[in-house]
């Protein structure tokens, strides 16, 4: 059952790249005990968390496959030698075609389990690159210099393009295509419109490190389709 849920992008002796699903827990929490270690662990024995990626985002994480190579991923990280890529639909567009934001990032205050920029926050730096835009929304990819939490999606709304389907920073709602595109019509197949996308359209794309051997690993997952569809069809 596992194996037919997961698909794993790459693996050696010492680490595990899966494509993690949207919508499934990296590490199991109180309130759901279903995760990705969970289910990796059925298939491997004990699998070691290295980082971690939000419940709704997908994409590339890595996972140890024994204490050596965790000790090792894990400093990889912590000293950010790590190159981390992601992609996103945002709401309209950055202001420039590629940059750097930094704004210092904190917990809430009030919103439980979100994040804000703070100026008493912990410094944090998102590169971007434009890969694609329309009237509407961009399809951007953004790289992680920092590791806070939520912080593609905070740096997103703070530089005023949040990502889409996001209930905490953004708009939870739906994309509809109709509500864009001019004389939608339904194709003969379907009964009612179906979104877009109905979920965080963010992405883990590209994680780019150096395994125990000294030898540089390169793990990349696809665009969702999802995305690439929407930006096709508002195409101009």
């Amino acid at each position: 059952m596992a194996k037919k849920r997961l698909d794993i992008l790459l693996e050696d002796e010492d680490f595990i790249a899966v494509d993690k699903p949207s919508g499934l827990l990296s590490i199991a929490d109180r309130a759901q005990n279903e995760s990705l270690k969970s289910l990796l662990d059925q298939m491997y024995g004990t699998v070691y968390i290295v980082h971690r990626l939000d419940k709704d985002t997908s994409g590339v994480i890595l996972f140890a496959k024994n204490k050596y190579a965790h000790q090792y991923l894990c400093q990889q990280f912590e000293t950010r030698l790590v190159e981390k890529y992601y992609v996103a639909i945002v709401s309209g567009s950055p202001a420039e075609e590629e940059g750097l934001i930094e704004a210092p990032i904190a917990v809430h205050p009030t919103l439980k389990g979100a994040m804000q920029v703070h100026r008493n926050g912990k410094p944090s730096q998102t590169g971007y690159r434009i890969l694609e835009k329309n009237d509407y929304f961009s399809l951007v990819e953004f790289q992680l210099f920092t590791g806070r939490m939520h912080q593609i999606r905070v740096h997103a709304r703070y530089a005023g393009c949040p990502i889409v389907v996001d209930e905490l920073y953004g708009d939870a709602a739906p994309i509809f295509l109709s509500k864009y595109k001019r004389n939608y019509k339904l194709s003969r197949a379907e009964d009612a419109e179906r979104p877009m996308i109905d979920r965080l359209a963010l992405h883990a794309a590209r994680i780019v490190f150096t395994n125990r051997r000294g030898e540089t690993v390169t793990v990349t997952s696809n665009t969702p389709k999802p995305f690439l569809a929407l930006m096709k069809q508002l195409k101009k």
